[in-house]
């Protein structure tokens, strides 16, 4: 889950909340390849979160008894198996993507640990084994999994509130069409403007629904569920506007 601290507590978003609004992103831009690949698109981005761990225990906590940011937690190879393993149902190319995502998270952490390595090794045989079977080209694949891992990025500064004060542009990443992406909010509250334009729309508004506890401790995920599940929802919106 993504954790933000605001003067009210706690404010909780999801982490597959954030991944439909990386999709609600996604959904904008012009679409591009064959249909079918296309849909794959949005729906690796719209799952690339899924399959986390079960709280059993103090997984979602700090050691202080906080909520834990994403951040906060060490790579788990179950949840990335996991994930993939859910792709694997819906075809190749979805497939291609997800190993992508993952090989991009987590090629940095190689040497750390034996499984972890072997985990890698296979993703980078499975991302040839299935490019040479769906006749696609690593240039081709890299494409689509830059509009996915850029929609990724710009839901993450949304959701964490990582827009910079008084107008100042943060860069996003390089998106598909290998050009470098910038976001600012001129206004605090006005609209978030994207530099260069890369959406068919010359404007629109994207969502998110974000949980707010007023409770700053707990001692154990089973009380953390509890609130979470009785706690006010709030859906947090962004308009977004050609400059």
């Amino acid at each position: 889950m993504i954790v933000n601290y605001t003067s009210d507590g706690w404010q909780i978003i999801y982490q597959q909340a954030h991944a439909l609004l990386a999709t609600q992103l996604a959904w904008h831009w012009q679409p591009f390849g064959p249909t079918d690949r296309w849909v794959g698109i949005l729906a690796a981005t719209a799952q690339h979160d899924d399959e986390q761990q079960a709280w059993d225990g103090h997984y979602g906590l700090t050691p202080a008894g906080a909520p834990a940011n994403f951040t906060m937690k060490e790579f788990s190879l179950e949840q990335a198996t996991g994930v993939l393993r859910a792709a694997r149902f819906q075809g190749q190319w979805r497939s291609l993507l997800t190993s992508m995502h993952l090989s991009f998270l987590y090629e940095t952490l190689r040497g750390q640990k034996k499984e972890l390595d072997a985990f890698l090794d296979e993703q980078h045989a499975n991302q040839e084994r299935w490019r040479k079977a769906l006749k696609v080209n690593k240039k081709e694949a890299q494409q689509a999994y830059d509009l996915m891992q850029w929609c990724d990025r710009l839901s993450l500064i949304l959701c964490r509130h990582e827009l910079p004060e008084m107008g100042r542009a943060l860069e996003i990443s390089t998106g598909p069409d290998g050009r470098r992406y910038d976001v600012a909010r001129p206004d605090a509250d006005g609209p978030v403007i994207v530099t260069p334009w890369p959406f068919v729309v010359p404007q629109f508004t994207v969502s998110v629904e974000a949980s707010t506890l007023s409770q700053l401790q707990f001692k154990d995920d089973a009380e953390l569920a509890a609130a979470l599940r009785a706690a006010p929802i709030r859906t947090l919106q962004w308009e977004l506007r050609k400059s």
